[in-house]
């Protein structure tokens, strides 16, 4: 019996999640990364701390280190391959080796944030994953996913029911009357300098 509640936990934690690991490295995506970053965190003020849901091998906490030296950085992942690459970073505070749907928040970060995660997490499970962003959130949460104005899912490198695309910050300003949108922009796959997977970012703010 599995010790997760979906297929899609299970596809990360295991083989599948492996790959993606050793597929995903190198200087150009953190590079990519501290480009969007930049713009991001220049709408936000004093950001000392930051949780990251799904960190993978740390790319984006990679990046943020270098543009907050001296804030807080902690991380949630499930792949265990993943937690060893995030533990030779050797700068971040926490490490918590779980499934997001598994997380109990412990206390309040400035800025929560995920980037290219909630596209793979299962649609019913999504409620949960607001709930946990919002409230591990003191101020900001960032979310950087692939935007659909309707729910929709999509193959992904031949599997099903692995990729949905919908409007993720459309439904957590939904369902938090307290948050507003501070900034939003898109990230292109071919852009000339930083291309970074074709995903639109949003930033919100607790009112």
């Amino acid at each position: 019996m599995s010790q997760y509640k979906t297929e899609q936990e299970e596809f990360w934690a295991g083989d599948f999640g492996n790959e993606y690991i050793d597929r995903n490295q190198g200087a150009e995506l953190v590079a990519a990364n501290l480009a969007m970053f930049a713009k991001v965190l220049a709408r936000t003020h004093g950001v000392k701390n930051v949780l990251e849901f799904g960190s993978n091998r740390g790319l984006n906490l990679m990046a943020l280190r270098q543009l907050l030296p001296e804030a807080s950085l902690s991380g949630i992942e499930i792949n265990s391959k993943a937690v060893v690459e995030l533990e030779k970073l050797g700068y971040l505070e926490k490490i918590y080796h779980a499934s997001i749907l598994d997380f109990t928040v412990d206390y309040q970060r400035d800025l929560s944030f995920i980037k290219g995660v909630m596209i793979h997490i299962n649609p019913d499970a999504l409620p949960q994953v607001y709930d946990l962003l919002y409230q591990s959130s003191r101020r900001y949460i960032l979310v950087m996913e692939y935007y659909n104005p309707t729910p929709v899912e999509i193959t992904y490198r031949g599997h099903s029911g692995k990729l949905f695309k919908r409007d993720f910050a459309g439904e957590l300003l939904d369902r938090f009357s307290d948050l507003q949108l501070l900034d939003y922009g898109f990230c292109y796959e071919r852009d000339n300098m930083f291309p970074n997977g074709d995903g639109t970012w949003f930033l919100l703010e607790k009112r």
